[in-house]
């Protein structure tokens, strides 16, 4: 067990000094609050981030609250999650490259009851990490000017969930996050003489519930579940200030307010498993028509997202001679209309993906690697199109923490 607790603290440790290596400067990060975090960094991600209808048996499943009251009494849950991108960016007439690394989520969870289930964790929310030049007409004259800007940060998302199992076949959860975090721009001309940075702190209550039935027909064991993701309001304080090369403030305004509006979600999902063959289906839908101000340049469209995949199963004994789920192998794939359109141009993004699963000897860790390749974003216009692959490593472990042995 010790080279357990060595293991996950070193990943711990690596993921919080990676997490602020930047590199992937998405243009598209550019617009509203970032790059939405849509995909789920867990046993999900292999299957096209699908598992709406999925139960939290062996590994802890966010994408439906109520997915926790599946999880075995007496046993507590942690779980961490790290990513790599590397990305190529084509435009009309350059390419080029980056790349990045960082961490994507940290999770426990435990039973309270023999109905009632609760994790807790952090993830990102949404992603700002861009730089763009621009080409300025000065008013009043014929004369144009170079400038720079740069935008940094993004939210986060902690939450608390809890889920009760009703009957038999049905289960309900809540998860109750806050949805915190700055996003800064800075402006700055082509000589670097005088700069503007703007810095929003963002913060908010934001919640999402769930159903899940699980139940039986024949061979096959049946899924079904639905999430529902309240509409927020996020609240920004910060300030803005004017400065020269030196960082000597010219003028700063140290109060100011925004706000930024989150629509609700929908979310439908199926899952069907017979043998060691698990089939997932999932969609959302998130409705940003006419909730913030668009600008020239963009507007806001209805987000949707719809993926898939299967998962197999080998079966093998535990360390005490029961049999136990094994290695498991994933294929999936998934499809996303984005909540902006650029120039007129949606913003979607297809990917295919695929992942394995592999318990340690006694089950109590399982290594789970993630493999994704896709395609945003076009060309066309002036824009970009991004060719991706994202590398994630999984780590989940439970162990019995909450039983209490028998004297003799």
């Amino acid at each position: 067990m010790m080279r357990i607790y060595i293991t996950l603290s070193i990943v711990l440790l690596t993921t919080s000094r990676v997490a602020a290596q930047k590199g992937v400067n998405s243009l598209y990060s550019a617009f509203g609050i970032g790059d939405i975090e849509e995909r789920d960094y867990s046993r999900n991600f292999g299957v096209g981030s699908a598992g709406i209808a999925r139960p939290s048996g062996q590994f802890l499943n966010e994408l439906n609250p109520a997915s926790y009251s599946a999880m075995p009494m007496q046993m507590f849950y942690f779980e961490a999650s790290m990513a790599g991108k590397s990305v190529q960016y084509n435009s009309s007439n350059n390419t080029q490259s980056a790349g990045d690394i960082g961490f994507k989520r940290f999770a426990i969870g435990f039973k309270v009851h023999e109905r009632w289930g609760i994790s807790a964790g952090l993830m990102p929310y949404s992603r700002v990490d861009y730089k763009m030049l621009n080409t300025t007409a000065i008013e009043g004259t014929t004369e144009n000017v170079r400038n720079a800007v740069e935008g940094s940060g993004g939210l986060n998302r902690f939450y608390i969930s809890n889920a009760v199992r009703i009957t038999k076949n049905f289960s309900a959860g809540l998860s109750s996050g806050v949805v915190f975090g700055p996003i800064t721009t800075v402006d700055s001309l082509a000589n670097d003489a005088v700069h503007t940075s703007r810095n929003q702190n963002y913060r908010n209550l934001n919640f999402t519930a769930g159903l899940q039935y699980q139940g039986k027909i024949g061979e096959w064991q049946l899924g079904a579940g639905a999430t529902y993701r309240f509409a927020t309001t996020l609240s920004g304080k910060g300030d803005f200030s004017i400065r020269s090369s030196d960082e000597t403030i010219l003028y700063q305004e140290k109060s100011t307010s925004a706000e930024y509006r989150l629509p609700s979600q929908l979310g439908l999902g199926l899952s069907a498993t017979s043998g060691n063959i698990t089939w997932l289906a999932d969609y959302r839908l998130q409705k940003w028509e006419g909730l913030n101000a668009g600008k020239a340049d963009f507007k806001y469209q209805n987000s949707e997202r719809y993926s898939g995949g299967l998962e197999y199963m080998f079966k093998r004994m535990d360390y005490y001679g029961r049999e136990t789920e094994g290695i498991a192998i994933q294929a999936g794939a998934a499809f996303h209309k984005g909540y902006i359109a650029v120039k007129e141009q949606p913003l979607e993004d297809f990917s295919i993906s695929a992942g394995v699963s592999i318990p340690t000897r006694t089950g109590h860790l399982r290594y789970y690697l993630g493999l994704e390749g896709g395609q945003r974003g076009r060309s066309a216009k002036g824009l970009v199109q991004e060719n991706y692959f994202n590398v994630v490593l999984h780590l989940s472990l439970r162990d019995n923490w909450f039983y209490k042995r028998k004297e003799l």
